[in-house]
């Protein structure tokens, strides 16, 4: 916990209502548990963090066992028959609050069709909340539709975790192209906050040749720390727990505290450039 104290002491002073959406068109990549694992890991550095899950596979919604605590979610909000302050759920996690999904959000590429400003719902309906939080983070689905869509809109930032393969890449190109035509016509203040390498093994010659490749290709944009193969990491949700909380000192609970830090790093290096910019 000391290294805990240390990460909120050195970054104690990044702006809060951050938004940052993790997307990435191809699944399996380990979105999910990057989401739920961050936002604990910054939690547990003394940040608010809203966790927002906008997959209707409810992957980070399951792992915090929600769907049997709170009747509703995303999408009687998009609907509009609650607000955001009445779906906000408090995890045990001190700081750390989440908005639960359901399988109805399968239906959201139809029923949002009509809505006016459907690509900005998200945007309007967390507005209220923004700046009640440090951060929050959206799980997007592993598509582009309309409610990826949307979390890119309201995102400051995109962060996006890769499989160390190659059919990852083929996601991450389209991911990027998509990204820039909303930053061109939806929201020019998204920018690309980095990618994170998941599902490392430094021992498989694959995974060392699309990490080189990534770098090359990306250069600064790709975040040092990688998330390793972990199995304790794949059991943390059958817990009902992430694996910050289930097993403190597990590879991949220490590379997510790693990625927590160097996030915050970025951020304050950020606001400094800008500050200077001045």
């Amino acid at each position: 916990m000391n290294e805990i104290h240390r990460l909120y002491d050195d970054f104690n002073h990044v702006a809060q209502g951050r938004i940052i959406a993790l997307a990435n068109q191809k699944g399996g990549v380990g979105k999910t548990t990057t989401a739920i694992n961050l936002a604990t890991a910054l939690a547990a550095c003394q940040k608010t963090v809203l966790l927002i899950d906008c997959d209707p596979q409810c992957n980070a919604t399951t792992s915090f066992t929600i769907e049997k605590l709170h009747p509703y979610g995303l999408y009687e909000l998009l609907n509009q028959h609650v607000n955001i302050q009445d779906i906000i759920y408090h995890t045990p996690i001190p700081g750390l609050d989440m908005v639960s999904s359901s399988d109805d959000l399968y239906a959201a590429d139809i029923e949002l069709i009509d809505k006016p400003r459907r690509e900005f719902l998200l945007s309007d309906l967390i507005a209220p909340v923004q700046f009640l939080y440090d951060y929050i983070l959206l799980d997007c689905p592993p598509s582009l539709g309309i409610l990826t869509v949307n979390s890119l809109v309201a995102a400051n930032a995109l962060l996006i975790p890769l499989q160390c393969e190659y059919l990852a890449l083929e996601g991450l190109t389209a991911l990027l192209k998509n990204m820039n035509k909303i930053q061109k016509n939806l929201n020019p203040n998204l920018d690309l906050l980095g990618i994170i390498l998941t599902m490392h093994d430094p021992r498989n010659n694959l995974t060392n040749m699309v990490e080189d490749d990534v770098r090359n290709y990306l250069k600064d944009k790709v975040f040092n720390t990688v998330i390793p193969r972990n199995v304790r990491v794949s059991e943390a949700p059958s817990h009902g727990l992430p694996v910050i909380i289930y097993d403190t000192q597990c590879k991949g609970s220490i590379a997510y505290m790693n990625l927590a830090r160097e996030l915050l790093q970025r951020e304050l290096l950020q606001q400094k450039t800008n500050s200077d910019s001045i």
